[in-house]
């Protein structure tokens, strides 16, 4: 899971919540501007005032992205990217043009269908998946084989989808490389197990997170190949999968369709379209008996 150090992490979180304002008010605000900055000023100037509001000295990166027009006449997007050593947060951060106000936190147009739209761009095609196709209910998460809080979830999920049929829970990788060193190995290990054999893959997937803390960089190779042969694989052909160039692509391909739903960290699940970030089981059963509800009412 991508985490800054905890004292700056609490801080940026402490601030950001105490100066979050009401989105309509900052609206009204943005449209009132003056003269717009050109980009790479209204990047220095937030900068500056990001660097300057939580003490972040030089030893913290901030990397601030393209500005994106929002369709709200003054109000531009921007992803910024909080970097201290191997660990990183992003944020979503919302500008005036004229570099006079900023907001962070979440910005919801109510005329948008923003579930449907998450539906629309998950891509399940070829993921590994539980239950019935045509399921009221269904469960993607992206996740990181390397990842502690992954396996939480993974815990939690084992717990709770046994008690709900009607529910389908399909997987997509989603390797943090830059923090966790064998979190590609691993999941080019499930693509390989998947390509042969379907159901293999949740036997690795199951192994994986039990023994998160026996593989390292150093044999996750090893001990991906070792997990192929107890599920019955055909391990030459496991091999030479994980060094394919197809089974790469598939894992990019999944890691592509995350970052177009703005995944930034590990797990993030979507529930016919709602997000969650982190092993919140409680939200998880909540959306998933929601959703049920609300198909069982649909139905009488």
């Amino acid at each position: 899971m991508n985490s800054a150090p905890a004292t700056q992490r609490n801080l940026w979180m402490r601030h950001a919540v105490a100066a979050l304002l009401l989105c309509a008010a900052f609206v009204q605000l943005a449209a009132a501007q003056t003269q717009p900055l050109p980009p790479e000023e209204l990047r220095r100037k937030v900068d500056a005032y990001v660097r300057n509001m939580f003490a972040f000295g030089p030893e913290v990166k901030l990397t601030i992205a393209d500005f994106k027009e929002t369709g709200i006449p003054g109000l531009l997007e921007t992803d910024i990217t909080l970097t201290v050593g191997e660990n990183k947060e992003e944020s979503k951060m919302w500008v005036s043009k004229d570099g006079r106000y900023l907001m962070r936190g979440e910005l919801n147009d109510m005329n948008r269908d923003r579930l449907a739209e998450n539906r629309a761009k998950l891509d399940l095609k070829n993921a590994p998946a539980l239950g019935k196709p045509d399921a009221a209910v269904t469960v993607v998460e992206f996740a990181d084989f390397e990842c502690p809080v992954c396996r939480q979830m993974h815990q939690a999920l084992r717990e709770l989808l046994p008690n709900y049929p009607q529910v389908k829970f399909v997987f997509k990788d989603f390797p943090l490389e830059q923090i966790h060193p064998w979190a590609r190995t691993g999941a080019l290990a499930g693509r390989c197990a998947y390509q042969q054999n379907p159901k293999a893959f949740w036997f690795l997937y199951d192994k994986m997170y039990d023994d998160q803390d026996l593989i390292s960089a150093a044999n996750a190779w090893d001990k991906a190949v070792d997990y192929a042969g107890q599920a019955g694989l055909k391990t030459d052909e496991f091999k030479a999968c994980l060094a394919s160039a197809q089974a790469g692509a598939e894992v990019d391909a999944s890691l592509a369709n995350g970052k177009a739903l703005e995944v930034g960290s590990t797990p993030t699940l979507f529930v016919n379209g709602r997000r969650i970030v982190g092993a919140d089981a409680r939200t998880l059963e909540q959306f998933i008996q929601f959703e049920l509800a609300r198909t069982a009412k649909a139905a009488k």
